[in-house]
């Protein structure tokens, strides 16, 4: 009989079933093993070291035993860690057990059924380079989570996908792609999808990390002659996040671990999710099978807020800022004028609310245009007239030249009295100025033609929506 063969009997006459742990693939008989297992572990632990042990033999745990062998599993997370403790640590651990009288004569280093439940890697941004990976999830923040994530039209897709990812079913498609500008919630989405894995498989091996730290660790562990280790922490993952992956380009050795990690990971049926500042195809000095394998999955990008989700985000964090208040004006000021991207809008806000506090003062428009004044100067884009009209006329389908002319058809008129309207709601220029750009009126006729609009906003739907649009159209 093969040593195999006798393996699978004896275990078969020992009962191989689930402990009251509920650990899967442990035998009854392996029960009274593991306060030797305990034993051990402080041993080998003094013996080969605190770092790696806790790299690859704290995760381990005790699996099937075959009495009639005397055999023993020992489960770890993956096939690639199972090969590197049978080569550096297996005849160390057969001495060991053989050493107590636990009759343990052999042992088998195993890829555990339930290999995700062994280990949670998460790497924190402050962490350096060459220390191991935490048990815990601690380099996640539970505020970024689904719920606190506003969406709107420019990133809805990014939003729904990153859901998909995290849920319980395994999803349809990896590598998740995710890309758009700086501050616009691309780490805000990776932190949710690990919070929300997490939550339904609390034992998940998830490892997270930026780029940068993806190629510094990397460059560390060839130096250390390390770079086993590094290659079976990630691979041991069932849910990979890299952020900011511009930052290998032109790193050809990284470039290619990188992608050995995942083709790995997706063979292994593991989540990957990947963010960028860039499209694939946009991405320079990048191995075009890294692109490839990025574009074969889903790509969903994140456009920049447009002035709807500005209000929306503006009035979640309203709803949970406290006192002192923030009113309407201010909201919607701090919407049209800080533009570049959410994590700015957001700061603009928690600095006024903050202030507000510290000091006692009332939030108004003149506190605010006080406070925010480098950053609504920042953020300004010269918007000219001009452009008002072109874009006005367009909307209506009219001829720019209708804005100067002395018509006063309502076809005609009420386009012109929008574009005034927003002339004044969104350029420096003085009443008089505009009342000339636009065919040499009255600054009366400005005012006329301003609060005609803001009247008609409240009354008519439509004007509404067309001033919205254009609104946005504009700022865009």
């Amino acid at each position: 009989m093969t040593r195999q063969a006798e393996w699978e009997t004896g275990l078969v006459k020992g009962h191989a079933a689930a402990d009251d742990s509920g650990r899967a693939g442990v035998s009854n008989d392996a029960a009274h093993l593991e306060p030797y297992w305990a034993q051990l572990r402080t041993g080998l632990r003094s013996d080969i070291g605190a770092r790696m042990f806790d790299q690859w033999l704290k995760p381990a745990r005790l699996g099937a035993y075959c009495p009639m062998t005397e055999t023993l599993d020992i489960l770890v997370a993956s096939e690639f860690s199972a090969n590197f403790v049978s080569a550096q640590f297996g005849d160390r651990l057969r001495l060991a057990w053989r050493s107590i009288p636990a009759g343990v004569r052999d042992i088998r280093i195993v890829r555990a059924p339930d290999a995700g439940a062994l280990r949670v890697l998460a790497v924190p941004a402050d962490a350096t380079p060459t220390q191991p990976a935490p048990a815990t999830a601690s380099g996640f923040q539970p505020r970024h989570d689904f719920d606190s994530f506003v969406t709107g039209e420019s990133n809805q897709l990014a939003f729904s996908a990153a859901q998909a990812m995290a849920a319980l079913e395994q999803p349809r498609f990896t590598p998740l792609f995710i890309h758009g500008g700086t501050g616009q919630g691309k780490t805000h989405l990776l932190h949710a999808i690990a919070g929300a894995y997490l939550a339904h498989t609390p034992g998940g091996t998830v490892v997270y990390m930026s780029a940068e730290r993806f190629m510094m660790e990397f460059v560390n562990a060839m130096r250390a002659n390390e770079t086993m280790a590094f290659k079976a922490r990630l691979r041991a993952a069932r849910l990979l996040l890299i952020d900011d992956i511009q930052f290998i380009a032109g790193k050809g050795a990284t470039q290619e671990e990188f992608l050995h990690t995942i083709n790995e990971l997706v063979e292994n049926g593991a989540r990957i999710v990947i963010s960028a500042d860039r499209a694939p195809q946009q991405l320079d000095a990048v191995d075009p099978r890294i692109l490839s394998r990025l574009a074969g999955g889903l790509v969903a990008d994140i456009q920049p807020a447009n002035i709807d989700l500005r209000l929306a985000i503006l009035e979640a964090k309203r709803l949970v800022a406290g006192d002192p208040p923030v009113p309407d004006a201010v909201i919607d000021f701090l919407a049209r004028s800080v533009r570049s991207n959410i994590r700015e809008l957001e700061g603009a806000f928690n600095k006024l609310v903050a202030y507000g506090q510290l000091t006692g003062r009332t939030i108004d428009m003149e506190f605010v245009q006080a406070m925010l004044a480098d950053t609504v100067r920042a953020n300004a884009r010269r918007i000219t007239v001009d452009e008002i009209q072109k874009a006005c006329a367009a909307h209506y389908r009219i001829d720019p030249s209708e804005m100067r002319s002395k018509r006063r058809a309502r076809a005609i008129a009420r386009p012109r009295q929008v574009a005034m309207y927003i002339a004044k709601k969104m350029t420096p220029r003085s009443l008089p100025e505009i009342g000339r750009i636009f065919g040499g009126r009255d600054h009366s006729t400005v005012i006329h033609a301003v609060r005609t609009i803001e009247a008609l906003r409240e009354s008519n739907p439509d004007i509404d929506a067309d001033v919205r649009a254009l609104l946005r159209q504009l700022e865009g």
